[in-house]
């Protein structure tokens, strides 16, 4: 679902060099969407833009599925994903906002014909979907900050960790209000201007988290056994990867990197040209999938030293941690920060989900960013009380042997977004062809591009699609 945690350090001051442009004039998207001015850089554009792909998929997700389809060999899938089909479809995206300077919708209908504008509402209701469980994964991050402030995560062994998890996503009452809180939030911040909440908190709120995260790495691997789960994490067994599981990595790539949604294409609109795209494309990619192998290298040693099943569901860090946590001088403020930053990391991403949401209906309707924002934050607030219940009292509501949390997370990975992306693909090679290539991405480029976008990305996302639909 989901959702730039940017480390300090020589690699991301290094991103420096792609900030050298300032924008100073406003975009006006048609409609009535907004009027704000321009990323102040390149930097802010990729930091945001790595802000919606980095979120808790790369930390609650990503480890699970990485140890039950074969470690490391579900890892260079991943990878090899991310990086191909990833960075073509992440700069599609992008070129259909800054080539149009409007939202998905309009982007789709003006530079692609109005027959086409199904493929940019159909991302519109991916998004909307996807806010309405993330919302809820976001409240147990509020949930389990505030357990942690209290002490409650500072004592019990692995099995303990397991029920209290277990116990908590599964009640009526607190993981509803933590819920609504985070829409709550998530409402506070875009109603108010995306631009300088977002991109003035990430220049210092994820460095700190990705050196918390380096820290845990460091201190994970002195830990008794540690090596071992380094090995589950790292060394491919190609035995437990099977088409399912290649099929999984596509579509978390499209999950993790938040593509096959519209977002990027929102965040586009605010570029001055398509000059610097495919090299901040890159940046995303990289970004995105340096923070999921390290969410692994932080995770995997602690199960091998404390006996936590690896494959035992998407609650992976939020049974880790407090053992982690307990091992350490300071822990129960370290643990404190690091659930903190857990918000800020899934606040990052809703705020994108949120932002593309209300620019659709601004620029459709012409309403108010409070008014859309409102409308949006009700529908989800309500919604995600049945979703959060899935876990508790509507376990049994099942549909296709899914529950409704399931059901959705399925829909939009499996089929929704990369249907997008198919049908992305497919018009920006053949329809719109070389129109569509970035400004300033040298030549010997231009044709594996049209290749990826034309032949082996509709390839091998249609594979997603087929086996969602068998």
């Amino acid at each position: 679902m989901f959702i730039a945690k940017v480390a300090s350090g020589g690699l991301f001051y290094g991103l420096s060099f792609i900030a050298t442009e300032e924008y100073c004039f406003d975009v006006v998207l048609p409609g009535g969407c907004m009027s704000q001015v321009q990323w102040s850089s390149r930097l802010g554009h990729v930091l945001a833009a790595a802000g919606t792909a980095i979120g808790l998929g790369a930390i609650w997700k990503f480890p699970y599925v990485t140890a039950t389809n074969g470690g490391g060999a579900f890892l260079l899938v991943f990878l090899l994903f991310s990086f191909t089909l990833g960075v073509a479809v992440l700069m599609g995206e992008t070129l259909l906002g800054s080539m149009s300077r409007r939202g998905v919708v309009g982007a789709f209908s003006e530079l692609l014909g109005k027959q086409w504008r199904w493929v940019g509402v159909m991302g519109v209701i991916s998004t909307l979907l996807i806010y309405c469980f993330y919302s809820v994964v976001g409240g147990w991050t509020l949930g389990y900050t505030g357990m942690a402030i209290s002490g409650q995560l500072n004592h019990g062994d692995a099995a303990a960790l397991t029920a209290r998890f277990n116990d908590y996503v599964s009640g009526d009452v607190w993981p509803i209000l933590t819920h609504l809180l985070f829409a709550a939030l998530t409402w506070m911040v875009v109603q108010g201007g995306i631009q300088k909440g977002v991109e003035r908190t990430l220049r210092w709120m994820m460095p700190a988290l990705f050196l918390m995260i380096l820290m845990l790495v460091a201190f994970g691997l002195t830990l008794p056994n540690a090596m071992a789960g380094v090995r589950h994490f790292l060394m491919p067994d190609f035995s437990k990867l099977g088409m399912s599981g290649v099929l999984d990595a596509m579509g978390l790539a499209f999950f993790s990197l938040s593509i096959g949604l519209g977002i990027h294409t929102t965040y586009g609109a605010y570029l001055p040209t398509s000059e610097g795209v495919g090299r901040s494309s890159l940046w995303v990619v990289l970004l995105a999938s340096m923070v999921a192998v390290l969410a692994g290298l932080m995770i995997f040693p602690v199960l091998a030293s404390t006996g936590i099943d690896p494959a035992s569901g998407p609650g992976l860090t939020f049974m880790t941690m407090p053992a982690v946590f307990q091992l350490l001088p300071f822990g129960q403020v370290l643990e404190v920060i690091f659930f903190a930053l857990l918000v800020f990391a899934a606040l990052s991403s809703a705020i994108s989900l949120l932002e593309h949401l209300q620019c659709f209906l601004c620029e459709t309707w012409g309403w108010s960013r409070r008014t859309a924002c409102s409308a949006i934050t009700g529908f989800v607030m309500v919604s995600g009380v049945p979703v959060s219940l899935s876990f508790g009292p509507l376990q049994h509501a099942t549909l296709f042997g899914k529950t409704i949390f399931e059901l959705l997370d399925f829909v939009t990975s499996n089929l929704m977004m990369p249907l997008f992306g198919l049908m992305l693909t497919l018009l920006l090679g053949w329809k719109l062809g070389r129109k569509a290539l970035p400004q300033g991405i040298a030549s010997h480029w231009h044709h594996l591009l049209m290749n990826c976008w034309r032949w082996i990305a509709p390839l091998l996302i249609g594979g997603i699609l087929i086996r969602g639909l068998v």
